[in-house]
């Protein structure tokens, strides 16, 4: 059977462009320009003999035949992501692209690489911190480090680590925080992008939200956690520590525990993939590398 398809390329292009409802943001995760995605999306166009898009001066958006396209498209790429990573012996490719949560990557996978390079000197790792939402394995990545609670339908997780919350602020800061009513005065640390932050760690500590009167709305907001870690060692506020991730900090007496109590978070750090991936020599020397490191404690 002969099949009557466009240029394979210029639907990944297309599927790109229609999520970010943007050339430029498609552009730049593609590694292209905006006028090649741009162009690209035009042959498309003009091979279907349909626009798939409305172009204003600052604005894109797809038509209703771009919306009846685009999921389709989506299926389709991501059918041929999951036949080209099921194929029985594949050979090896050699590369691993590791999607990571900012905060693990720098605290955690980065110091360690050189020894899974050392064990494994063949694969090269290939790392991404972007704040995105990752589909494996369209998106070219073959495994991602989260923080959540294992709920990711139809993908095989396995638990790397869990974490304890606990308020830490410098030793200076940290001396004139006694009770919550002191806590509330202090200048609060925010972590955006996170499900426990305060809020949680108040109702976990049996702390009505008032307790911390406003300072759930003030204070500095940060995008990483590392961040919120870094500015409290400067004595900028109280941030909730996530131990084991906040332990150097607090070994060093940059940071101390404030008040407490420290309570078991309900999420961890997960290693993520999809199922068909596992087949893969390098993701599996990767998954088992991780299993070994943290068994042992690391």
């Amino acid at each position: 059977m002969a099949y009557r398809l466009p240029p394979l390329n210029t639907l990944r292009l297309f599927e790109a462009a229609g999520r970010h409802q943007s050339f430029k943001a498609a552009a730049e995760e593609l590694h292209l320009t905006p006028s090649a995605v741009s162009h690209g999306i035009q042959t498309l166009e003009d091979w279907l003999g349909v626009e798939l898009f409305l172009r204003g001066n600052r604005s894109l958006s797809l038509t209703p035949a771009g919306q009846a396209y685009l999921p389709r498209v989506r299926d389709a790429l991501q059918a041929l992501a999951l036949a080209t990573e099921s194929v029985p012996g594949r050979a090896p490719s050699g590369r691993l692209s590791v999607s990571a949560a900012p905060t693990f990557a720098l605290r955690w996978l980065i110091p360690r690489l050189p020894a899974f390079r050392e064990r494994h000197p063949t694969i090269t790792v290939e790392l991404d911190t972007a704040h995105r939402v990752v589909e494996f394995p369209r998106d070219g990545i073959d495994a991602g480090i989260r923080l959540g609670r294992g709920t990711w339908p139809g993908l095989a997780a396995l638990k790397l680590l869990e974490e304890d919350l606990v308020p830490v602020a410098a030793p200076a800061l940290a001396a004139r925080i006694a009770t919550p009513a002191d806590l509330a005065a202090a200048p609060l640390l925010h972590v955006a992008d996170v499900s426990e932050d305060w809020t949680a760690w108040a109702e976990a500590a049996g702390l009505p939200p008032s307790a911390l009167g406003d300072g759930l709305k003030r204070g500095l907001r940060l995008d990483a956690i590392h961040m919120a870690v870094d500015a409290a060692v400067r004595g900028m506020g109280v941030t909730i520590g996530r131990r084991p991730t906040v332990d150097p900090e607090l070994a060093s007496g940059q940071l101390v525990e404030v008040m407490g109590p420290r309570l078991r978070a309900k999420s961890a750090y997960w290693l993520v993939t999809a199922r068909d991936s596992l087949r893969r020599p390098e993701v599996a020397a990767f998954r088992a590398w991780m299993r070994a490191e943290f068994a042992q404690g690391r």
